[in-house]
């Protein structure tokens, strides 16, 4: 798994809060995002409420803190995600891809059928789509990153299998 710096990811991040005339999703006015005309939209943080990570869907405690919604002009979501000391992801695929930028803290991250790679602090994962994954915590150090997750058809996570101790332990 290639790890890289992605020299355009500001422009990309600023993409998602330079709206134009309509509504990002069906809760923007909730969030603020309804306005007039090409005006820079502040989302307040905290503005939605966190969510803790589906049992089904993870192992450990994971929070998430939603930071913005899928919707036009942009096809992506983003959220910050923490993983406690030994939590991580099912095993999971993203029909348009998905970029993590860790945050904080260590992790690691594994595409199906290849090694566990570590993951640190100011590291950028591209998780292309339709490719099997999951990332997470190490055992011993907390993880966070900021997921940038691509949407299609409305759809953003295809969830699988949860990762075993076994491949964990990898």
């Amino acid at each position: 798994m290639k790890l890289a710096y992605i020299a355009w990811l500001p422009a990309l991040l600023a993409s998602a809060i330079c709206r134009a005339d309509e509504p990002a999703s069906p809760n923007a006015g909730a969030l603020g995002l309804q306005h007039a005309g090409h005006s820079q939209v502040v989302i307040r943080s905290g503005s939605q409420p966190s969510i803790q990570g589906n049992t089904d869907t993870f192992t450990g405690t994971v929070r998430v803190d939603p930071l913005f919604p899928a919707g036009a002009p942009a096809s992506f979501s983003g959220g910050a995600v923490h993983f406690t000391e030994g939590a991580r992801s099912a095993w999971h695929t993203h029909p348009a891809g998905q970029y993590l930028i860790v945050t904080n803290g260590v992790g690691w991250t594994q595409q199906w059928g290849g090694p566990v790679v570590e993951i640190r602090s100011g590291d950028v994962v591209w998780c292309p789509p339709g490719v099997k994954h999951w990332h997470g915590a190490t055992p011993t150090t907390a993880m966070s990153h900021i997921a940038l997750t691509g949407t299609l058809n409305g759809k953003n996570v295809d969830w699988m299998e949860k990762v075993s101790e076994e491949q964990y332990r990898k």
